[in-house]
């Protein structure tokens, strides 16, 4: 057949044109599903989709490595807890980073929806994403796609990534969070110092109020006991009544002798009467110091009490003022600090999008849809009864 023939042209054309539109159909069903997903994926991560720069930093909290001073074990039970440790203070700024309140702080610095909202952005990736409404909560969720926080557990240091559609947006998006972090640290710092001294100026309020009623209480019971010293009364009462016990002691003796010597010696009995007068004043000068419930014994031991009351409330107030003095001296010292081990970095080169990896990604996707769909119809039209 002579292929030059228009004739040939006329008749084969429409075979072609059936047989190119039996083979669409035929695969219409691949063609939506797998072929135009990842065609439109590949147009839009090739042309359409805009570059992403990524800013990374690293930082430690850290506290000085100061030896704490040896105190008492009463000390201990008023001195302060002081604050925790460096890797509770980490935790405490990844959860602010990741919160709405570093959100919040950091708008008010950097207008974030004007960095996120400029028309050289794709529509896909600006803010607010598409069928969102410019809200804060919308605005949230964007913030927590473009800012990363977690802890590197190899290190123990904090990695925060900042992605933005410019390198400078995304260095001076780390910087600030970096700096509202420090500041963050900083209130946590005078937020724990004021709660330590302001409990060790409640116990030493506690302690004064303690140490002025036992002082009341001891000036009190003196007034009315009409006592000063009972230990000393006691002791000067215990003196007088010796040396009454050894002066009858020695008129006894005197009285021994002059009887055996001197029967009928008119002074007997004069020295009998002596003796006699010394025991009434021994058994007065016992009287005052025991045997009776106002003795100088009975009052001897609720004055100690309260003696002793007086004395431990003192030192619990020395205690409390030097806890006080220590807890202000700590105060004027950062307990913790913010350590920036890797400063924020300006990169040169868009990390995002994965432009390659995102077209795979979504061909496999598609075509595992595909297989899916194509295998549940299959088994459906297997298992359908047979009219």
């Amino acid at each position: 057949m002579d292929i030059s023939s228009p004739t040939h042209f006329v008749k084969s054309s429409p075979a072609i044109g059936s047989s190119t539109i039996g083979f669409f159909r035929k695969r219409r069903w691949f063609i939506l599903f797998v072929i135009m997903p990842t065609l439109f994926a590949a147009i839009y991560y090739s042309v359409i989709a805009s570059d992403m720069y990524e800013s990374e930093a690293r930082f430690v909290i850290k506290s000085p490595a100061a030896k704490q001073p040896q105190v008492s074990s009463i000390a201990n039970l008023i001195q302060s807890t002081g604050l925790s440790s460096g890797l509770e203070q980490t935790n405490e700024v990844l959860d602010y980073i990741k919160s709405r309140n570093a959100l919040q702080d950091l708008d008010k610095e950097a207008n974030v929806r004007a960095l996120f909202t400029r028309p050289d952005i794709d529509w896909f990736s600006r803010y607010p994403m598409p069928l969102r409404q410019d809200r804060f909560e919308n605005l949230f969720i964007y913030y927590g796609k473009m800012v990363s926080v977690r802890m590197d557990h190899d290190t123990n240091s904090a990695v925060l990534t900042v992605k933005a559609f410019t390198p400078q947006d995304a260095r001076d998006l780390n910087q600030r969070l970096l700096g509202l972090s420090e500041a963050l640290v900083n209130r946590l710092n005078s937020r724990a110092q004021a709660k330590a001294i302001g409990e060790a100026e409640a116990h030493v309020r506690d302690a004064q109020a303690r140490v002025r009623n036992a002082r009341l209480a001891l000036r009190t019971y003196r007034n009315s006991q009409d006592v000063l010293n009972p230990t000393a009364e006691a002791t000067g009462v215990l003196e007088v009544s010796n040396k009454l016990i050894a002066e009858q002691a020695t008129l006894r003796a005197q009285l021994a002798t002059m009887q055996q010597v001197a029967p009928q010696n008119p002074a007997i009995p004069a020295l009998r009467s002596r003796i006699e007068s010394i025991g009434t004043q021994i058994a007065a000068q016992k009287g005052r110091a025991v045997g009776t419930d106002s003795g100088l014994a009975s009052k001897l031991t609720q004055y100690e009490t309260l003696q002793v009351e007086q004395e431990f409330a003192t030192q619990m107030f020395t205690l409390a003022s030097a806890t006080l003095e220590q807890a202000r001296t700590e105060a004027v010292k950062q307990q913790y600090y913010l350590e920036r081990v890797v400063e924020p970095d300006q990169p040169d080169i868009a990390m995002y999008p994965k432009r390659l990896l995102n077209i795979l990604v979504v061909a496999g996707a598609s075509m595992a849809l595909y297989l899916i769909g194509w295998m549940l119809i299959v088994g459906i039209l297997e298992h359908a009864p047979e009219d």
